[in-house]
């Protein structure tokens, strides 16, 4: 602890947890060359990583409202399966910009409230997660939150909260996205349940005209098909409120298709000074070259080679759900292309 002294304008201080029954915030010391090496900032990867939790330190919550304002913040929303880790890490460039990659105090959020918390109690914890997950690592760098997808029905609140900042929202094609569910196993299937139960509480799945009801009936498939549905739902909607000057969309075949055009521009549309140079080494890095959960050397071609395996394995049910989820598209009027694209068609 010694050589770490707590300072709270020191971003590897990383803001970790809410404290609910002590109105505090919990910190984390977080290297930034550390973040590098974890797929999610959870105590699963800090442990992992480290070998134990790493030095914490509990502030008051509002000491820090007091002390930090609203920062510069860009917001990376994903369907799940879209290589969202891996944007976040192409994006964290020393002296441009920091990628933070599904900080649990953003759950803690959703925790609150699903528990019942009032919306101003809400309102106020996401707030305070929002200003000091902005705290820039150097100066005059941006940063890059990653949310998990438990914050998807929350986007708007947290845009409304962080007036200047911009989002993207990044997503597999419901195919593609089928495919990792069945290609990731019987861990995916039951997440992708857990998942739906929040979208079920937060209220985004009841626009489908799809009720709890519907969703113990369906496959493992369909209630993936249902999420998905609900997410797109939601970000067409939402990007038609605040227009695409703040929210933008991009496929997980564009990104990892053409590395270079889409990093310049979620650059770009987050307002950072990344040059042609960087992007280039970037794309042709580690970030684009090995897996974004394991950290192993994996190509396109071995992509591509365990999907159409995947696929292969599970065609009947891929084929049934997704002609189901495209008729609930259809009858719910939500397109399978996201609106606001980030890259238009060469």
């Amino acid at each position: 602890m010694a050589s770490h002294p707590f300072n709270p304008t020191d971003a590897e201080w990383l803001a970790h947890r809410l404290v609910e029954g002590t109105d505090a915030v919990r910190f984390a010391h977080v290297p930034r060359e550390a973040h590098g090496a974890m797929a999610f900032l959870t105590d699963d990867g800090f442990v992992a990583h480290f070998g134990a939790m790493p030095p914490q330190v509990d502030v008051p919550a509002t000491q820090l409202l007091a002390q930090f304002g609203k920062g510069r913040l860009g917001l990376l929303f994903h369907s799940a399966f879209c290589g969202s880790t891996l944007l976040a890490r192409a994006l964290a460039e020393p002296g441009v910009a920091m990628g933070l990659s599904e900080p649990v105090i953003l759950n803690d959020v959703v925790g609150m409230r699903s528990r019942g918390a009032a919306p101003a109690k809400v309102a106020r914890a996401a707030d305070l997660a929002l200003r000091l997950l902005a705290r820039p690592f150097a100066p005059g760098e941006g940063v890059v939150v990653k949310p998990s997808n438990l914050l998807n029905p929350f986007a708007e609140l947290l845009l409304a909260l962080a007036p200047d900042a911009r989002a993207l929202f990044l997503y597999a094609p419901l195919e593609t996205f089928l495919v990792s569910v069945v290609r990731k196993g019987l861990p995916c299937r039951l997440w992708v349940r857990e998942l739906l139960e929040g979208y079920l509480q937060a209220g985004i799945v009841a626009p489908l005209g799809i009720t709890p009801e519907d969703v113990f009936r369906q496959s493992d498939l369909q209630v993936a098909a249902t999420g998905w549905l609900a997410q797109h739902r939601l970000f067409a909607a939402l990007g038609a409120r605040i227009g695409q000057a703040r929210l933008r969309t991009l496929t997980s075949e564009q990104l990892t298709g053409d590395p270079v055009r889409a990093v310049a521009a979620a650059a770009a549309h987050y307002g950072l000074a990344l040059e042609p140079a960087a992007v280039a080494r970037i794309a042709a890095g580690p970030a684009f070259t090995r897996h974004s959960k394991s950290g192993a050397a994996f190509t396109s071609d071995q992509r591509r080679d365990e999907y159409a395996a995947a696929r292969a394995a599970h065609e009947g049910e891929i084929d049934m759900v997704h002609a189901w989820a495209l008729e609930v598209a259809r009858q719910a009027g939500i397109a399978m292309d996201a609106p606001n694209p980030l890259l238009q068609d060469a």
